[in-house]
């Protein structure tokens, strides 16, 4: 029923490891010098460079703030897009003596971004004729399916250019997670932290794990600045001690959602049992992203790992059953999550169906809606009205955009983007900064390979499911301007070959990006 986004990150993987040695030096510096919290980069997390700084919109030109060179391009990703480019560009040739594959000091590769007081931006905005001419061709193309809608925004004034169906809700598939994460964003804000906490029953020796909701919570090592179990046992086990002990019964408790746990479309490994107390999405094996097998039930998973680590602490817990903490419950210790904006970026750009309904659920529980699949679908329409997006004919069923009931129009789309990129919402950043980058990051890290001029700049959502392909995201045209689009396309009666899709989507936005259209 889905054909899995991130299938590609497993056969890009070698390809991106050997890359990551060239470009992880400038990643490390970009990471430590504009996002100073505790995630440790580690080569495969090459996600960290689309999740560095938050843009800041002028009108009429695009500015940002961060590691740019002298054209507004990202140290890193101009570097892995010189490596791209087969030869030499117009302007820097190779010598004979460099490497085919060692990156150029200034490829000609175009700007990711207008750069900081630069020139760019300064033309006008593309003309809708012209607009037309470039992209009607390519989306009559007959492998995108029989229902095609479009709509490209100039990003500075929020001016819709072009439009092919604006209005006609289709089923949008993971590019819904733009949607969650602007709900997401704008009713937690992005500094806010998920925490995960132990309590100890009074006059017991019963100590509950209480889930927040963290989807990103881990039992692994090291932890690369996520929470983790490890340490929430280390100090749980010292708390224990300080009371004199070392025997517990230990519970855990899921209380904080309700209605099912189980998505709309069953077991599935492209998503767990939807709990707020798990440990690395319930995965069964050592991934961190894409198909996996889950456990059945991943809190009690989480509960016996957490169990096996109070007991390398010193402390004995009987194995753990359901329970809820009660109000007279006393702290023993407990962990946060980074920050809600780095756990839309992380979502956004590995498409991470886990991430995206937790995030839901945040929603619902921000406006005091019930956490829950129906609840989480009204808090999301709440926060998107409050935000006057046009919401005619949408609707929301889920947070990731597995369910086939999800159904938002290309107007929408590009309207949320374009809300991220105005500067009376700064808290909306991420939504920008995680969208992943062609050529480079998350699910986009294998698209875009015949296309170097592409490659570092065009950063967008991915969307799939069997007979629906849609694309969502930015570009920077040949003049400096930002562009957001959305194409949605899909076939329920002849479903095209998702990889003839995706390729003629990725050669749409490519479009965008040689094209001044005047």
């Amino acid at each position: 029923m889905v054909v899995p986004e991130l299938r590609a990150w497993r056969a890009a993987r070698p390809h991106v490891v050997r890359v990551a040695r060239t470009v992880k030096p400038h990643v490390t510096r970009i990471t430590q010098a504009v996002r100073p919290r505790a995630v440790r980069l580690t080569t495969p997390q090459l996600t960290a460079v689309a999740a560095t700084v938050g843009l800041a919109l002028a009108a009429g030109a695009v500015t940002a703030a961060g590691p740019w060179d002298s054209s507004g391009q990202r140290t890193a990703e101009r570097d892995w897009a010189a490596s791209r480019t087969p030869e030499g560009g117009t302007d820097h040739a190779r010598t004979s003596g460099t490497h085919r594959t060692s990156p150029r000091p200034a490829p000609s590769a175009a700007s990711v971004l207008a750069g900081l007081g630069g020139p760019t931006g300064t033309l006008p905005a593309p003309a809708g004729k012209a607009l037309a001419d470039v992209l009607d061709p390519l989306l009559a193309d007959p492998v995108l399916g029989s229902v095609r809608t479009a709509v490209v925004v100039d990003v500075a004034t929020g001016k819709r250019l072009y439009g092919k169906g604006a209005d006609q809700v289709q089923t949008p598939a993971s590019t819904t997670k733009i949607a969650t994460a602007v709900a997401a964003l704008a009713a937690r804000g992005p500094d806010y932290r998920i925490r995960t906490r132990t309590v100890l029953e009074p006059d017991t020796k019963e100590v509950v794990l209480v889930g927040g909701g963290d989807p990103t919570l881990t039992a692994r090592k090291p932890a690369d600045g996520w929470a983790d179990l490890e340490t929430l046992a280390e100090g749980t086990a010292t708390a224990l001690k300080a009371r004199h002990m070392d025997h517990v019964t230990l519970s855990y408790d899921t209380s904080l959602y309700s209605g099912p746990g189980l998505h709309p479309i069953g077991v599935n490994e492209n998503i767990a049992k939807v709990t707020p107390l798990m440990a690395d999405e319930g995965r069964l094996d050592d991934s961190d992203g894409g198909p996996a097998g889950r456990a059945s039930d991943p809190a009690a998973d989480a509960a016996r790992r957490f169990a096996g680590l109070l007991h390398d602490h010193g402390i004995t817990a009987t194995a753990p059953g359901p329970s809820k903490a009660t109000s007279r419950s006393q702290a023993l210790a407990s962990v946060s999550s980074p920050p809600l904006s780095a756990l839309v970026e992380r979502m956004l750009t590995n498409s991470d169906n886990d991430i995206a309904e937790a995030l839901a659920r945040q929603v619902a529980l921000a406006t005091g809606e019930e956490p829950s699949f129906d609840g989480d679908a009204k808090a999301i329409r709440a926060e998107l009205k409050k935000l006057g997006l046009p919401l005619t004919g949408a609707q929301f069923a889920d947070g990731s955009g597995l369910n086939r009931a999800d159904k938002v129009s290309a107007d929408l789309l590009t309207a949320l983007l374009a809300k991220a990129g105005d500067p009376a919402h700064p808290e909306l950043r991420p939504v920008l900064t995680g969208l992943p980058v062609a050529g480079f990051t998350g699910t986009l890290s294998a698209r875009y390979t015949d296309s170097p001029t592409a490659t570092g700049v065009v950063r967008a959502k991915t969307g799939t499911l069997t007979g629906v392909n849609t694309l969502a995201g930015t570009v920077v045209d040949k003049d400096g301007r930002l562009l957001a689009f959305a194409f949605l396309t899909s076939d329920a009666a002849h479903p095209p070959n998702p990889l003839e899709a995706r390729a003629a989507l990725d050669h749409t936005a490519t479009a965008l990006v040689a094209c001044g259209c005047r």
